[in-house]
């Protein structure tokens, strides 16, 4: 019946394109909240996240492509260029005062950037063929969402409706289903989200989040796992999120500052935020729902997903060690004498 009427065909699937929506509708809401109101309500707040997230997307992606370049495993790029908010954040918090406030909000506002372009790669470039009518039909109920917030209709049955006949023409229309959640959420007046974040935040985190790691990591560890770990597609997503990461946060972030286009946040120095990019490095959920769509084979997928936990727990490990080593965030004063206020010369600072 269900494949008669072109819905999800086994239990995975559902976890995967609905389940998943729902995540990403819980996604989109933050998105649209940091847009509207947050730490990227403005140029001045935003370039400095939007370009740290866009080096930390597009240096891991270049060093993937450098070991998988001319092989089948090519397509795999957009793995190691995501990040995981509640997995990064949560470590942040676990170091204490090492991670200063400004730097963990700054962290946050990085993550839901990361995980925008991650929506954005997913549906340009993990989708199948689109079909002309499903895609026209989704337009079409999309713009009646957008009907609803513009005449301010009260958010209920007619939205919730919509909302899953969007997601079943995106389903069959080639692109990501899961994408729906985003657009959902985009196309919802602000004022509602606050309410509705409330009410899926504890399914999300406690019942979806848990159940997508069940089902997307079930791996079937081999024998000798310096096979997989000697392959191409795994030496790819650890550099990416171990390497990458780090250096194209602190790289694009360094020239942006440089030319006077952004400033680093307050109370953070160039040591600290290199530390912060070692963080950014753990892309677990995101990273394990972008391998289910760019490899087929389930051996591909599971040398991919091991090198997602291997590089989350080095990760993890070396952002602890560095954070140790450079101690406490010294006082602004302190920070502003050493001269490494975003390369700020000193004397300007202090005047």
């Amino acid at each position: 019946m269900a494949s008669f009427i072109n819905l999800p065909h086994s239990p995975l699937k559902w976890i995967n394109d609905f389940l998943m929506a729902i995540f990403f509708l819980f996604a989109g809401m933050e998105i649209k909240r940091e847009l509207m109101s947050g730490e990227l309500s403005s140029f001045k707040r935003a370039i400095l996240p939007f370009g740290a997230a866009l080096g930390g997307m597009v240096v891991p992606a270049l060093i993937f492509m450098f070991f998988n370049m001319g092989t089948a495993f090519s397509h795999g790029w957009g793995i190691p260029t995501a990040t995981d908010i509640a997995f990064s954040l949560g470590i942040a918090s676990l170091f204490g005062k090492r991670v200063s406030t400004s730097l963990k909000i700054f962290l946050m506002a990085l993550a839901i950037i990361d995980d925008l372009g991650a929506i954005i790669v997913i549906a340009l470039f993990y989708g199948a063929k689109v079909g002309g009518m499903y895609f026209l039909f989704a337009a079409f109920l999309y713009g009646l969402l957008w009907l609803c917030n513009y005449t301010k209709m009260k958010p209920g049955i007619i939205q919730l409706v919509l909302s899953l006949l969007l997601w079943y023409a995106i389903l069959n229309s080639g692109i990501e289903a899961s994408i729906t959640g985003v657009l959902v959420a985009f196309a919802m007046p602000v004022n509602s989200l606050p309410k509705l974040e409330k009410v899926i935040h504890g399914a999300v985190n406690f019942f979806i989040l848990p159940l997508f790691a069940l089902a997307n990591t079930a791996i079937l560890i081999p024998g000798d796992i310096s096979v997989s770990l000697n392959s191409t597609i795994a030496m790819g997503v650890i550099a990416g999120l171990v390497i990458g990461k780090p250096v194209g946060i602190f790289l694009f972030s360094r020239v942006l500052v440089a030319l006077k286009i952004a400033k680093l946040p307050s109370q953070t120095y160039w040591k600290q935020f290199l530390g912060m990019g070692t963080l950014a490095g753990i892309g677990f959920t995101m990273s394990i729902f972008t391998t289910t769509l760019a490899f087929k084979g389930e051996l591909y997928r599971d040398t991919a997903k091991i090198a997602i936990l291997v590089s989350m727990m080095l990760s993890l490990v070396i952002s602890w060690i560095y954070f140790r080593s450079i101690g406490q965030p010294r006082s602004r004063k302190s920070i502003i004498r050493s001269g490494q206020v975003g390369g700020v010369d000193a004397e300007i600072a202090l005047g």
